[in-house]
């Protein structure tokens, strides 16, 4: 446990005592929603007395415990100084019905309103966008945490340009270690480590499900637990080429990280990691383009090593979000110009 993740605790208790209920129109003029989620809903709003324009994120109780709420208050607040992190304003109360609290307003939607289907954006926008969500990462990732769910969804937007960005939504932050259970869920997101661990997990039902009667009782209780994972930084490196993929290209290069998903299996094959025995890290692979994966064909060798890097099948061999700053600049689609 690092320092930060430490006094991530005790902020928490210490917050949970001070927190009070308020009737949010006494202090806030609400002007219109921002977005929403499973969580509850994000809305614009200035302050009645100071005149201060904020996002105000509604929490709802009846699906969010206190400390989940608490956690991800004291993490944007204390912890979130990076430019491209969203932070919180210092405001936290309650309601009957939500927990809340204030955080700065990103004013024109997110990320994945503007990547344009099958399509995506100028590349020197995406190449910004990387740029500021590299940076924010590798600043959590310095702080001992890891954020677990990056995607366009949760990339807020501070100009239409996307010249300035915020990584945000910490509800999924978990300090680098905690043992987690794992959830493997269909999307190009999902990590390749996350199937085996799933494969694993269903292994053992099946073993389980061979009992005999005498031990049902034994297979009933086996059938509730979960395989448990180590958080780790890599789930974020794979995330972000994920990520940049979609930006390029308005599209995902595979529907879910799983070894007999074709597309997927057309990348193991490309970059010769088909079989894991012959694995080695990227340095040592340079990019077949001869035999390139049909959906990563408009790239550039530079960023075909990027996403070899990034989207490693292996956690330990995975890069850091920061290797992004070594291809900058550089051209990432073929027969396109980097300047926009």
């Amino acid at each position: 446990m690092t320092t930060a993740t430490r006094l991530l605790d005790e902020l928490c208790h210490l917050t949970a005592q001070s927190l009070e209920p308020l009737e949010p129109l006494d202090h806030f003029q609400l002007i219109k929603l921002l977005g929403e989620g499973s969580y509850g809903k994000v809305k614009l709003a200035v302050h009645k007395k100071r005149g201060t324009p904020m996002a105000l994120k509604f929490f709802l109780r009846d699906d969010t415990s206190l400390l989940s709420f608490l956690r991800e208050y004291n993490l944007s607040l204390a912890f979130c100084t990076h430019p491209s992190l969203t932070s919180a304003l210092g405001i936290a109360f309650s309601t009957p019905t939500h927990y809340v609290f204030a955080q700065q307003p990103c004013l024109y939607g997110d990320l994945y309103d503007v990547i344009v289907p099958e399509v995506g954006l100028e590349e020197s926008r995406a190449q910004g966008v990387a740029s500021q969500i590299s940076g924010a990462l590798s600043h959590l990732h310095s702080l001992g945490f890891v954020h677990r769910d990056v995607k366009p969804e949760n990339i807020f937007l501070c100009d239409r340009e996307c010249h300035w960005v915020k990584l945000g939504d910490f509800g999924m932050v978990k300090a680098a270690g905690t043992r987690v259970p794992c959830v493997w869920y269909c999307s190009p997101y999902c990590t390749p480590e996350a199937e085996i661990a799933r494969k694993n997990e269903e292994s053992h039902l099946s073993h389980l499900g061979g009992e005999s009667n005498g031990n049902k009782q034994k297979r009933d209780s086996g059938k509730t637990q979960r395989t448990l994972v180590s958080v780790d930084p890599s789930t974020d490196s794979w995330a972000l080429g994920i990520l940049i993929y979609a930006m390029l290209m308005g599209s995902l290069p595979w529907s879910e990280t799983i070894s007999d998903n074709p597309a997927y299996k057309s990348y193991l094959q490309w970059t010769n990691w088909e079989d894991s025995a012959s694995q080695k890290k990227i340095s040592d692979q340079p990019v077949n383009f001869n035999q390139v994966a049909p959906q990563f064909a408009a790239f550039t060798p530079i960023v075909g090593q990027l996403f070899k890097s990034l989207l490693h099948p292996q956690s330990r061999l995975r890069g850091r979000p920061d290797e992004v700053d070594r291809y900058l600049g550089e051209a990432w689609l073929l027969d396109k110009d980097v300047s926009g």
